[in-house]
């Protein structure tokens, strides 16, 4: 009887997290195109920038820093890119563990800008947090996923940070000057959490 009752109760449980799964995306979207149209007065009031959260204490800028973009074309990439994980790691975590990916990624960027890159006075984007994904996903895989699926992904990933932290940022990486550190303190924190979670993950 309760078999029967787990095994019913299965779907139901697998809709209501993708439900979730595509509210928190189309959430997060919104957010990031609402910011986005506000434009020069709401990036200046919302991005990284160091002296206003070590001086003034705007400590809402090492969130808000991630959400806001340099220009359009800088968002819609992102956005792809936001797309591209969601389709790449589909029911891989819950959209609880993705938030706490994307945050621990993002406390990962702030430490590093914050303590490794005193010259750096600003900084807005989401691609610091996407790597944090990616990474996690790459972690995932190897756990879920077919071992060769999860060896490419980790290749490519760790030969882009490579090669960004030898040549700089790839050719289409938008219209505005890349802080790929980022891009590295992002992967680090994503496999932080990618590692801590690995225990909760169903082969």
């Amino acid at each position: 009887m309760n078999d029967s009752i787990d095994r019913s109760s299965a779907p139901r449980r697998q809709w209501r997290t993708a439900y979730l799964s595509w509210f928190a995306m189309l959430l997060l979207v919104v957010a990031i195109v609402a910011l986005s149209a506000t434009g020069e007065t709401g990036r200046g009031y919302l991005r990284f920038e160091r002296m206003a959260i070590l001086n003034d204490r705007q400590y809402w800028r090492l969130l808000t820093g991630h959400l806001v973009h340099g220009s359009w074309q800088h968002t819609w990439l992102n956005l792809a890119g936001l797309g591209l994980v969601a389709m790449l790691f589909r029911g891989v975590y819950t959209p609880m563990q993705w938030c706490r990916i994307g945050l621990l990624s993002a406390l990962c960027i702030d430490l590093g800008l914050v303590m490794l890159m005193p010259k750096l006075q600003w900084y807005v984007g989401l691609s610091g947090v996407l790597h944090g994904l990616l990474a996690a996903g790459a972690v995932a895989w190897w756990r879920i996923e077919n071992p060769w699926f999860a060896a490419a992904l980790s290749v490519l990933l760790i030969g882009k940070l490579c090669w960004e932290q030898w040549q700089g940022a790839l050719p289409l990486s938008g219209d505005l000057p890349v802080i790929v550190n980022a891009h590295l303190y992002g992967a680090l924190g994503g496999v932080l959490a990618g590692v801590l979670m690995l225990p909760r993950l169903k082969r």
